[in-house]
């Protein structure tokens, strides 16, 4: 009989465990290209075990081809380390786009063998990317403020002028000054959503606990518009609360799941979404102004196995008045990127067919820097960064 012991993971050697709290992925391989060794975060990269890693080849990992197998054999060769930028290893296990920067060296104490280490640069290139979707949000705040000025007067004065016209009017035309109304009532509606983009007063923030948020979020989709889509949980319950507000993160997350359940409609029994929470200590976000790095290592994760998001609308897809629904506005991802920056983390999205992911990152509570925030806030001339990064 199999004793659980053999199920766990052996406790680890001080090289080990210092190469298992490095957060980017390393592996080690051997003269035939078979994989000796890996990390821990080497198995999150390639969604596998270190112990099938290495029943593994590296050319049966990365895509046909790659240039890691050239520079492998190049340091091989040569017995001097080399470093590659921006190659592409994603395959369709573990997604279509995971670039990396590549540092290859020899193993002198193991004749032979080499050293790889990856740094994914798609985290680099998120945050940039999130940085300019908070500036597009800002822009949008402004314009907001303007529509809601400058639109809802005259709209006012043109539907009141409709109806006006309407008591004179025949059947025919009554459908006329009836779409009229319509038409400047969607507008207000529409306006009305853009002026949540101009609200920068700040709000309430504390410990909140993300599990509750998705139970909550499940329990309101599966009494509606998911009421036939399968949900996948796989949560991390030892997850430290994160700081935020509740009811702002119940709406990200709703809007998320209520996108999912959009994009898997057409599946039937097949529609699946799945959430997950994890903890990524290696994420630190550099922000503009400030000489400390923020650091977000909370991950939570809204998936589908819906058609994916179209190549050419990832790069934009947060951005106002970008959609892929004939009926929709564009405005609710926008939102959702907001209310993540606005809480000092990022979002972002991959997808490919019958994949597609929206991974959040997010800062933790911390009662003493809480406490720090809150004797600043009753500081005179001082406000929060969370006020001072949504004006």
């Amino acid at each position: 009989m199999t004793s659980a012991m053999e199920f766990r993971r052996p406790v680890p050697t001080d090289g080990e465990a210092i190469l298992n709290a490095l957060p980017n992925p390393v592996l080690l391989v051997a003269p035939d290209g078979r994989i000796v060794d890996a990390n821990i975060a080497a198995e999150s990269f390639f969604e596998i075990s270190t112990q099938f890693l290495r029943r593994q080849s590296l050319k049966e990992l990365v895509p046909f081809g790659s240039p890691l197998l050239a520079l492998i054999e190049q340091v091989r060769t040569s017995g001097s380390p080399v470093n590659e930028y921006k190659v592409d290893l994603g395959t369709p296990r573990i997604g279509g786009d995971r670039q990396v920067d590549l540092h290859v060296a020899p193993l002198t104490e193991r004749p032979g063998h080499i050293v790889v280490m990856l740094q994914e640069r798609t985290i680099a290139d998120k945050m940039d990317r999130q940085l300019t979707h908070r500036s597009a949000a800002r822009s949008v705040i402004a314009l907001a403020a303007m529509l809601a000025h400058e639109i809802k007067n005259p709209l006012s004065g043109i539907r009141g002028a409709a109806q006006l016209l309407e008591q004179q009017a025949s059947s025919e035309d009554r459908l006329l000054t009836r779409l009229i109304c319509d038409e400047a009532d969607r507008i207000v509606t529409l306006v009305d959503r853009m002026e949540v983009f101009g609200d920068d007063r700040p709000v309430a923030r504390g410990p909140v606990n993300i599990h509750s948020v998705l139970d909550h979020v499940k329990r309101l989709a599966q009494s509606g518009f998911a009421r036939n889509v399968r949900f996948i949980e796989d949560y991390d319950p030892s997850l430290p609360p994160v700081l935020a507000n509740q009811d702002q993160l119940i709406q990200v997350f709703l809007n998320l799941v209520k996108n999912a359940a959009e994009a898997v409609a057409d599946l039937g029994t097949d529609a699946e979404i799945q959430l997950t929470t994890a903890f990524r200590p290696g994420v630190r976000l550099s922000v503009p102004g400030k000489k400390s790095r923020v650091s977000l290592p909370l991950e939570f994760c809204v998936k589908d196995n819906g058609s994916g998001v179209p190549e050419d609308l990832l790069p934009n897809l947060f951005d106002p008045f970008v959609t892929t629904k004939q009926t929709g506005s564009g405005l609710g991802l926008a939102l959702v990127a907001k209310i993540v920056g606005d809480h000092g983390g990022i979002i972002e999205c991959e997808s490919q067919p019958r994949k597609t992911t929206f991974r959040v990152l997010m800062p933790m509570y911390s009662a003493a820097k809480q406490l720090d925030q809150s004797n600043r806030d009753d500081v005179p001339g001082t406000s929060s960064p969370a006020s001072q990064d949504a004006r």
